[in-house]
């Protein structure tokens, strides 16, 4: 066994002998402590708790945009410990240099922090330190406000609430006016955009004299079946009373003219540009695919605009709403009260803190002492120093080494 190896008995001698020493030195760090603890101020925390309306910010034109998807945004961040959008910008706004000066001026923190040169950034920089804008586990946020007066750490935090409402207001207000400007540009173009698709519709109908391509179509259809029905008819006839009454036969030759005149209205149905006599109805095969086509892109151009505008006018008219309205866009689940209880300092923690400083401090020195003023030889200053200290506190607290 080393004999220089020391045990704990020994350790326990030491601090035995250096008794004096360390029960004073300890003292004086717990006196020391509790007339620094007494002397630091009382600070007082105020809190106020807020949370979002149900329906906030955009209303309907939110739910037009997010859908259903906000709610499952939203239930998403409270399941994993996340804050929502929402929450985001309402500690923004909290925390942004607008409120933090506002806030200042009014209550004349710079005199308060005792900031000579009026300076708003050393003045901010010492207000965060008394504030704290937090949400809580049941999703409320929590504005707390420490201060050395509990009257004014509460109206400090409940003019945060006031102010925060304000600016969100005006926010949301601005928003409103942009999204009302935005979709009122829309639906200006929207309404210019119908107008030219009915008057391209209406000049198209005149020039043609077309009412509806399909049910007209159908009824060219069917008269042209009956007029090549009839054709055949008179041809047939023809030629039964050529084969038994001759080709001079004057019945022969009415049913000729007759069947040369349908055979004439046929081709032109089918194969000339214009009818020979003006037909509100009826419209040559050849041109119907032309005027199908034009007629079913103003159809669809009118359907389009028509349905762009039945979407646009109630967010039209949802956004005008949104822009007039001023109500809270925060509801106020606890307003703040001058708490009756300090928030600091902490005495016991700050004498404990001295406690274990002095014993941070003694311990290694009265080990070194003890060392120091046992070895026989002194080689150089630094050690004479140190023996020559070590003795004058041995003969002050009369330690026997």
């Amino acid at each position: 066994m080393n004999p220089n190896k020391k045990k704990l008995s020994d350790y326990i001698f030491i601090f035995y002998k250096w008794r004096s020493l360390f029960i004073s030195t300890i003292l004086f760090f717990i006196i020391i402590g509790f007339l620094f603890a007494f002397l630091i101020p009382n600070q007082y925390r105020a809190t106020a708790r807020i949370t979002l309306p149900p329906e906030s910010g955009l209303g309907g034109l939110a739910s037009f945009i997010g859908g259903d998807n906000s709610s499952i945004a939203s239930f998403g961040a409270k399941l994993f410990g996340l804050s929502s959008s929402n929450e985001d910008l309402l500690l923004g706004l909290l925390y942004s240099r607008t409120s933090l000066e506002n806030t200042i001026r009014k209550f004349n923190l710079t005199g308060y922090y005792e900031i000579k040169d009026n300076n708003i950034d050393k003045t901010i920089k010492a207000f965060r330190g008394d504030i704290s804008f937090e949400p809580n586990e049941y999703g409320l946020i929590e504005i707390s406000v420490t201060n050395k007066d509990p009257k004014i750490s509460a109206e400090i935090a409940n003019y945060f609430v006031k102010l925060l409402d304000s600016l969100n207001n005006k926010l949301n207000t601005t928003q409103a006016r942009n999204n009302r400007s935005f979709i009122g540009k829309r639906y200006e173009q929207n309404i210019s955009d119908l107008k030219t698709a009915e008057d391209s519709m209406y000049r198209f109908q005149k020039k043609y004299g077309i009412v509806a391509v399909p049910e007209q179509l159908e009824t060219a259809v069917k008269a042209a079946a009956e007029i090549e029905a009839e054709l055949t008819e008179a041809e047939l006839k023809a030629s039964l009373v050529k084969n038994q009454m001759g080709s001079h036969s004057p019945l022969y030759i009415s049913l000729k003219n007759e069947a040369e005149l349908l055979r004439k209205k046929v081709d032109e149905l089918k194969y000339s540009n214009n009818l020979s006599s003006a037909s509100n109805i009826m419209f040559p095969f050849k041109e119907m695919p032309y005027l199908s086509l034009k007629y079913l892109r103003y159809y669809r151009e009118i359907e389009i605009q028509q349905n762009i505008l039945e979407v646009l006018l109630p967010l039209y008219e949802q956004a005008k709403v949104e822009e007039q309205k001023s109500i809270p866009t925060i509801l106020v689940v606890d307003r703040a009260e001058p708490p009756q209880l300090k928030d600091s300092p902490k005495r016991s923690f700050i004498i404990l803190l001295f406690f274990f400083l002095g014993l941070f401090l003694l311990i290694p020195l009265i080990l070194i002492g003890d060392r120091v003023l046992k070895e026989e030889e002194r080689n150089n200053t630094i050690e004479k120093f140190q023996y020559n200290f070590f003795d004058r506190i041995k003969r002050i607290f009369h330690i026997k080494i």
